[in-house]
């Protein structure tokens, strides 16, 4: 029991101090950059282009887990 609370408060910890190194990194980076996607040119911030990559990365990573998970065989 004691080492899953331990487990919990590491993971959140960690997933706190990635969190602000994300927003550092993103808030650092403001300067406006052109972006090509297929035929269409989009100009944006560096940090809304850093954003839009983390929350998809993010998106991907839950998607992943969330079949993996679905995979595996359910305990009783």
């Amino acid at each position: 029991m004691q080492r899953e609370v331990n487990m919990v408060k590491i993971k959140f910890y960690t997933a706190l101090v990635l969190i602000v190194l994300v927003l550092i990194i993103v808030l650092q980076n403001t300067a406006l950059v052109e972006t090509k996607i297929l035929f269409a040119t989009i100009i944006m911030s560096r940090a809304a282009l850093l954003g839009i990559t983390m929350l998809i990365g993010v998106a991907v990573g839950f998607l992943i887990a969330l079949n993996l998970a679905n995979r595996l065989p359910k305990k009783d």
